[in-house]
């Protein structure tokens, strides 16, 4: 609490008490805020425990304790009076995604994918069960006492409880037994889809059973009902199976279901309280029970409940009642008359029926009576904008329009590639992969611009993929086309390689031929007296080839070197230079 101590203590009860108006909410970024039911405002903020999204908060019944986990892989004890950490450890290898404290309150249940129980006081795990393929998302005490009553109770041994996790349609129970050595569930109750909203009566004695109420993903209720007495091998089905519709209006149109957003048993037991319709605004209703039925539909009309009236909309601009020969001028162009349509007294709205005879004008008809021309509308560069774009791909893909995916499809860009995938909806990722497949089997040029889309998509929505339970099949044909073709691209690299030799020696070839034949006898010869002299000494080194020519022959050039050097000497006005260093250099 963020004021001053209070001077005079008051009892544990009172704190109790004062505890029960307060709504401790998690964040995504490691706070706990505090609220007030009774005062409408945030009494507090716990702070220090967490550096990443929280997962679970839990009240402690008896003291006013707060636990928490997180991403971070910690659970953290918070003492509320104070608003500081108490205890911290850590809880999981991963993630910690569920808490849950036992009905006497000295031990605590978590879970990420395997579920540990811990014992409060020493923060040691009690014991260790198998848990789920994914991350937990329910986890709850099913008894209070233990079947077997012969046994001393200590808290905790022969207590069951239930765990439901994500992309999971199994519900698990589990024992906890004295030994360490059974790690596995006991029995599990099977549902149509994931589980989002789990609620259960807490069986207390020993014949009562067990009601189990679990709502999944598709909208549907399953009610189950079964006494825990150990171990079952085939996964249990519901009792019954509730369903919410809308009423048929007219004798052709078909009734819509309801989704069934969450469930909770009342205290008599006997009676539900389930909450349907959108989530904004959501209806409570208190059914009672009647499991003789396998599967029951309740008929209700959601707009008759809600009673929203969208026609009588709250709007300041009143429409004059006038006469038809009355001419309304309007802003905007200088003699522009538009027609008033005047309100139809006591007459009823004809209903918008077609005809047998007729059929239905298209959506591309409809936009063609509005008169809107989508390429007047550009950006001022000249290009539409990325934002249009994704809403064009949406609406080809779920229309199958190919001129409207090849026109956004076969952009070269790639800063409008990665903002047309970053803007895309998440329910569009797939249908988008089986568009891109199918088109990387076509010709090599259109394959080349696919693999940007698909690089994009990979990149950006890898998050979203690697959530996705049937990941594997939607993928495989993809997977196999990129396959295969990176097993040819050895092959087919080695061929290029020998292509390119072949042409470039044809080439060569060509280009030998090709060249004329240049005459090689010299237009111009100069001749100096040392060449005469030179082809003397050759011609006579060549007739007579004895040794005595051979060392004339290099006297006289030695000769000749000296009168060079002598040239080159007077030249450089070297010429004084004493007659032993002349010798030297010679």
């Amino acid at each position: 609490q963020d004021g001053p101590q209070r001077k005079k203590r008051k009892s544990e009860v009172a704190e109790v008490d004062k505890q029960l108006d307060i709504l401790a909410i998690g964040t995504a970024v490691g706070s706990i805020l505090l609220y007030s039911t009774v005062k409408g405002e945030l009494q507090s903020k716990l702070d220090g425990g967490h550096d990443n999204k929280v997962n679970c908060v839990r009240w402690h019944q008896d003291n006013c304790c707060l636990y928490s986990c997180s991403e971070d892989k910690h659970i953290v004890e918070w003492n509320t009076q104070t608003c500081k950490v108490k205890c911290k450890w850590k809880g999981d290898n991963s993630s910690v995604t569920c808490l849950c404290i036992s009905p006497d309150g000295k031990m605590l249940l978590s879970a990420g994918r395997t579920i540990k129980l811990w014992d409060l006081e020493t923060k040691e795990v009690y014991r260790h069960f198998t848990g789920h393929a994914t991350s937990v998302s329910s986890l709850m005490f099913t008894t209070v006492k233990p079947v077997n009553e012969s046994k001393p109770f200590d808290g905790i041994t022969g207590l069951y409880f239930l765990s439901g996790a994500i992309h999971d349609r199994l519900l698990s129970i589990w024992y906890i037994r004295s030994d360490r050595k059974e790690k596995n569930a006991v029995m599990s109750f099977a549902v149509t889809d994931e589980p989002i909203f789990v609620d259960l009566t807490v069986s207390e004695v020993k014949e009562e059973p067990v009601k189990l109420a679990v709502v999944c993903r598709d909208g549907q209720l399953h009610l189950f009902e079964h006494i825990l007495n150990g171990y079952c091998k085939k996964p249990l089905t519901s009792n019954c199976t509730i369903q919410i519709a809308t009423p048929g209006n007219d004798g052709d149109s078909t009734p819509k279901p309801v989704p069934i957003l969450a469930a909770a048993f009342c205290t008599d037991k006997q009676s539900l309280l389930l909450v349907y319709g959108n989530t904004s605004q959501p209806i409570i209703e208190k059914v009672s029970l009647n499991t003789s039925e396998s599967h029951i539909c309740l008929v209700r009309d959601i707009q008759k409940v809600l009673s929203l009236k969208t026609d009588a909309a709250l709007t300041k601009v009143k429409t004059p009642v006038v006469n038809s020969d009355t001419k309304v001028l309007v802003p905007g162009i200088p003699g522009h008359s538009t027609a008033v349509k005047t309100p139809a007294s006591g007459k009823e709205k004809k209903k918008n029926k077609r005809k047998p005879g007729e059929t239905e004008e298209s959506i591309e008809e409809r936009l063609g009576a509005l008169d809107i021309d989508v390429s007047k509308v550009k950006t001022p560069d000249g290009l539409p904008q990325t934002d249009s774009f994704a809403v064009l791909l949406v609406q080809g893909l779920e229309s199958n329009d190919a001129e409207i995916l090849n026109k956004v499809l076969n952009t070269r860009k790639e800063n409008i590639v990665k903002n047309t995938v970053a803007r895309m909806p998440v329910h569009a990722v797939i249908p988008l992969l089986h568009e891109l497949t199918k088109r990387l089997q076509g010709n090599p040029y259109s394959a080349s611009l696919m693999v940007r889309w698909l690089k994009s998509v990979f990149t950006l929505h890898a998050s979203y993929l690697s959530t996705l339970p049937d990941l594997i099949p939607q993928l495989g044909m993809l997977y196999q086309l990129m396959e295969s073709r990176v097993k040819t691209l050895q092959k087919l690299s080695r061929l290029h390689g020998r292509l390119f030799i072949l042409v470039t020696q044809v080439a060569a070839s060509e280009a030998v031929q090709d060249v004329s034949e240049v005459n090689q006898t010299a237009k111009l010869v100069y001749e100096d007296e040392s060449s005469e002299e030179e082809g003397s000494d050759d011609e006579m080194i060549a007739d007579k080839d004895s040794d005595e020519n051979w060392d004339e022959d290099e006297e006289k050039e030695e000769q000749s070197d000296e009168q060079d050097m002598t040239v080159e000497k007077e030249i450089n006005g070297d010429s004084d230079l004493e007659p032993e260093n002349e010798s030297e250099e010679e």
